[in-house]
């Protein structure tokens, strides 16, 4: 689960690389959806090292935090750039 985590969670990085040098809007926000999808499975990945593995503590709670929060900000970003485009 650990190597599943750090797979999705580089790819994050690399959507978001992707996303900053997109060409278009569509272009950005089908990159940063790619993001945001890694992100989620990033979520997931925390959540069973944490209930299945009981690998908890400070570090997986802020992985968890974090994960949210950029989740959080993937949503606006698409959000807005779609409706602005309109």
């Amino acid at each position: 689960m650990g190597h599943q985590l750090l797979r999705s969670g580089t790819s994050v990085a690399a959507h978001v690389r992707e996303a900053s040098r997109a060409r278009s809007d569509a272009e950005f926000c089908s990159k940063i959806d790619g993001a945001l999808q890694e992100a989620d499975e990033s979520q997931l990945w925390i959540e069973l090292l944490r209930e299945d593995c009981g690998i908890v503590g400070d570090t997986t709670e802020r992985l968890h935090v974090e994960t949210n929060e950029l989740i959080a900000i993937f949503v606006t970003m698409a959000g807005n750039t779609r409706r602005n485009a309109k």
